[in-house]
């Protein structure tokens, strides 16, 4: 009886942190190479910044993963998200800072494998020296809203 009890709360854990719902969403595995990926300009971020969505859609409520492509010397203005944004260095290193104006002396280097997690609304900055690839994933819709509207390339 107790090892019966053990595995049914065993069985309870694992469902509740095994698989993500995207698995029952996607029909299917997916799996792609990184010379597989498209790559296309981002109107929300300044000009140079490429997005290659892995799964998605990124406007809808549903889990989302992107990666995104910096090229050398680039900068993200302040900004929040609506919700919560978990970024992985894939490689390059990005500098990550919170607060309402970018202040490069205020970052944090994330090599490659780093990782950072953005709570929803939290008002933070980025910029990198060389060519940088990072991964974002969440939940859905993502959007991103600068803190000085000046700074959204959308408006220029």
């Amino acid at each position: 009886m107790r090892s019966t009890l053990a595995a049914l709360y065993a069985a309870l854990v694992l469902a509740g942190l095994g698989a993500p719902p995207v698995w029952a969403q996607s029909g299917g595995h997916m799996m792609m190479m990184p010379d597989e990926m498209k790559w296309t300009d981002v109107p929300s971020l300044p000009p140079g910044a490429k997005i290659s969505i892995l799964e998605g859609p990124i406007s809808e409520a549903v889990p989302f993963t992107f990666r995104l492509k910096f090229p050398a010397n680039y900068q993200i203005a302040a900004h929040w998200h609506p919700a919560i944004e978990h970024v992985t260095v894939i490689s390059g290193t990005f500098n990550l800072g919170t607060g309402d104006k970018l202040d490069n002396s205020k970052t944090v280097a994330l090599s490659a494998g780093g990782v950072a997690i953005m709570q929803p609304r939290t008002p933070h900055f980025g910029w990198n020296k060389d060519e940088t690839i990072v991964q974002v994933h969440g939940m859905g819709p993502w959007g991103i809203s600068y803190i000085n509207p000046a700074d959204d390339p959308r408006k220029k």
